[in-house]
């Protein structure tokens, strides 16, 4: 893949995250610096230009569709785009109607992205039911009165919390080395729901939108996450796919999987320290931990690589569907 060609893929990934209009300006920020992050890693100095022409309108689908003549290539930018649509949620009318035009500029029929859309679909539909959107009344109620209030008096064990964290790093980890464009979209239900075991754990009942909100708050943003992982990728040379062929080589994954697995890690164990401290920390002090966390994370990846790999190998489809759900 030439750089014109990863930079029309990047800028079709970013027109779909300001596709729906509803970016707020944290959100904006966060994906300025994930283009400065990447421009840095990959001495691509243009990469903060892309996004500035994105968010200015002075690109379209039209002009970044030009560079990609590979269909494999037309194929990966519209699966691409389809996950960025979705990894906040159910895509909205607008984020559909943008998907319909980029699948005519790419000149991809039905039959070429059914199966993806299918698959793609399915992982919203359970991520939706996985956990409650909303709390019962009466428990809301309840969640809100302790926002402030001591942690319970049994605590769970550090060490079960601990081992639960690992896993979900391991397994998100292990969702980077898949060839399924759709795969890295699971990582963030996956953080959802240990984010919800964790307060569980400490007698806090939440719902998707304070635990995406908890998430949000500690500066890990759900299409900026993902955009960054895909970014990371993309520009690793680790991403191409066609008829179920993966482009590159497993170890071009390196930094992508350390990205998801340190991410999760350093997520799980911020919630931790937050439920068991009776949630009384400040936001600036939850991304502060967060950040002083992500470095340690990222190398612990390094000690249990062999367990990532070994558990890539072992993933499919209905395997990470289940794991979402929760089966």
């Amino acid at each position: 893949m030439t750089l014109d060609q990863q930079k029309s893929i990047l800028t079709i990934a970013l027109l779909a995250a300001f596709a729906d209009g509803n970016k707020d300006d944290t959100e904006r920020d966060e994906i300025r610096r994930i283009a400065q992050s990447l421009a840095g890693d990959a001495g691509m100095a243009d990469l903060p230009r892309i996004y500035q022409d994105v968010l200015l309108q002075r690109t379209s689908v039209q002009a970044a569709a030009g560079a990609l003549s590979e269909p494999m290539h037309r194929q990966l930018a519209y699966e691409m785009a389809v996950c960025v649509c979705d990894v906040d949620g159910r895509q909205t009318a607008a984020e559909r109607d943008f998907l319909a035009t980029l699948k005519t500029v790419l000149q991809l029929d039905n039959q070429q992205t059914a199966v993806f859309e299918q698959e793609a679909d399915a992982l919203v539909d359970v991520a939706e039911h996985a956990l409650p959107t909303a709390l019962p009344p009466a428990v809301a109620a309840g969640v809100a009165a302790s926002t402030s209030g001591p942690a319970p008096a049994t605590s769970p064990s550090d060490a079960e919390l601990d081992k639960s964290i690992l896993n979900y790093a391991l397994l998100n980890g292990a969702l980077e080395l898949l060839p399924q464009s759709w795969a890295s979209m699971a990582i963030i239900p996956l953080q959802v729901k240990m984010v919800y075991g964790i307060g569980k754990a400490h007698g806090v009942e939440l719902d998707q939108g304070h635990i995406k909100e908890f998430i949000a708050a500690a500066g890990v943003g759900l299409t900026s996450q993902y955009l960054e992982q895909f970014g990371r990728k993309l520009l690793g040379g680790l991403l191409g796919k066609a008829a179920g062929k993966t482009m590159g080589r497993m170890g071009g994954a390196a930094t992508g999987m350390a990205f998801s697995f340190a991410t999760t890690y350093a997520l799980g164990q911020v919630a931790r320290r937050y439920y068991a401290g009776g949630r009384t920390m400040s936001t600036a002090m939850l991304r502060d931990t967060f950040q002083n966390l992500l470095g340690p994370a990222k190398q612990l990846q390094t000690q249990y690589l062999p367990q990532i790999q070994q558990k890539a190998a072992t993933l499919d489809a209905g395997q990470i569907l289940a794991m979402v759900r929760g089966a």
